[in-house]
C-alpha cells in the first residue's frame, strides 16, 4: 500500500469515529431534552389546581391532641390523605365566629373544617354524586360526627350542588399547606353523564371570574353589571339561555376570592368563584 493511500484510509476511518461521536452526542443530548420536557409538561390535572407561593404557617395550637365526646384526635401532617366518605355542612349558626386558626367563619367562602389534617391546609373535594369539584380552605376542626370526614361552608356545599341535600358521599384529596390569605377555588367539571361546559367567551380571556348572579332577562343582568362596574359584563355563551354577570378576569384564585367577596358586601351573596383553566 503506497504512503498517499495509507493517509486517505486513515483519514476516512478518523471521519467516520467522529461522526459516530457526534451522533451519539446527538442522541443523549436529545433524550436529555426529552426527559426534560417531560418533567415540565403540566397534565391538565395538575395544571387545574392552585399554587401556593406564599404558604401560611401552621396554627401551632391545631396540631396537639384533643378530645370531643369522649375520643382523642390526633392532628397531623398526612401528604397522601385521599379518603372517600360523608360531607355535611355549616352555614348561619356560626357565620362570623372565629375558627379553629383564628380566621373568622364566612359561610360564603370555599372552607372546611376537618377532624386531623394541618391547619390551614388546601383539599380537593368531589361530589361523587355529579361530578363537580372545588379546593377548598381547610381552617377548622370537626365534623366530630362518626360517618362524616369533612363539613363543608354553605358556599363549598353550594359550589358542589349539595346545599339541598345537607349530606353526600365526596373524595376528599390533601393538596398541602394554604395561602396567607384567601379561600379556594370553583373548578369546573361536568355532572355526571355530561360533556363539560364550553367555557363562554368572556371566561375564555382570563383564568378566574367571579360570577354575580345568572338572569333570565338580559336588563337584569345589564342592571346589575352596572351597579358593579367597570370590570362586570353581561355574558351569554351556553345552551341554558341564562345571561351571566361576571366580574374580572383575575389572574389568580387570591385575587378573584378578595373580588368575590367585595361582591357578596355588595348583596349578591351566590356570587361564585369560577376557573376558565
Amino acid at each position: 500500500m503506497s504512503l498517499a493511500m495509507l493517509i486517505a484510509f486513515r483519514g476516512m476511518a478518523m471521519a467516520g469515529h467522529l461522526q459516530r461521536k457526534a451522533l451519539r452526542a446527538a442522541l443523549v443530548a436529545g433524550l436529555l431534552s426529552l426527559v426534560a420536557a417531560c418533567a415540565g409538561v403540566a397534565t391538565p390535572e395538575t395544571s387545574r389546581l392552585p399554587v401556593v407561593n406564599d404558604p401560611a404557617p401552621i396554627v401551632p395550637g391545631t396540631m396537639r391532641p384533643y378530645q370531643i365526646r369522649g375520643r382523642w384526635y390526633q392532628p397531623a401532617e398526612q401528604p397522601g390523605y385521599d379518603q372517600t366518605g360523608l360531607a355535611s355542612w355549616y352555614g348561619d349558626q356560626f357565620h362570623g365566629r372565629p375558627t379553629a386558626t383564628g380566621e373568622r367563619f364566612d359561610m360564603h367562602a370555599l372552607t372546611a373544617a376537618h377532624k386531623t389534617l394541618p391547619l390551614p391546609g388546601l383539599v380537593e373535594v368531589t361530589n361523587l354524586a355529579n361530578g363537580r369539584r372545588i379546593v377548598v380552605r381547610v381552617n377548622d376542626r370537626g365534623p366530630f360526627v362518626d360517618n362524616r370526614i369533612i363539613d363543608l361552608s354553605r358556599g363549598s356545599a353550594e359550589a358542589l350542588g349539595m346545599l339541598q341535600v345537607g349530606v353526600g358521599e365526596v373524595r376528599v384529596r390533601y393538596l398541602g399547606r394554604a395561602p396567607r390569605t384567601g379561600a379556594g377555588t370553583s373548578l369546573q367539571q361536568a355532572d355526571a353523564g355530561r360533556a363539560p361546559p364550553t367555557p363562554s367567551a368572556a371566561e375564555a380571556r382570563g383564568d378566574f371570574w367571579i360570577q354575580a348572579g345568572a338572569f333570565s332577562d338580559r336588563r337584569a343582568a345589564r342592571r346589575v353589571a352596572d351597579q358593579l362596574g367597570d370590570r362586570a359584563t353581561v355574558d351569554v355563551g351556553r345552551d341554558d339561555g341564562l345571561f351571566r354577570v361576571l366580574v374580572g378576569p383575575w389572574p389568580d384564585p387570591n385575587a378573584a376570592e378578595r373580588s368575590r367577596q367585595a361582591v357578596i358586601a355588595r348583596g349578591y351573596t351566590d356570587a361564585l368563584l369560577i376557573s376558565a383553566r
